[in-house]
């Protein structure tokens, strides 16, 4: 794997990261929203789902 592609691995998992409790903060925040926010964390896990192979690659 070269450094490149690891560099943007890291990032991207900084970021799921960061967008995962930021999610959690609302939610627990605003517990009425809780059910939408959980689509929109299907949503990004979905495409993490696809992005990470094509990076690991």
């Amino acid at each position: 794997m070269s450094s490149l592609a690891l560099l943007v691995a890291v990032l991207l998992v900084l970021v799921v990261v960061l967008v995962v409790a930021l999610l959690m903060d609302l939610a627990h925040r605003y517990p009425k929203a809780a059910t939408p926010m959980f689509v929109g964390l299907g949503g990004v896990t979905a495409l993490g789902m696809v992005v990470v192979p094509i990076v690991v690659r």
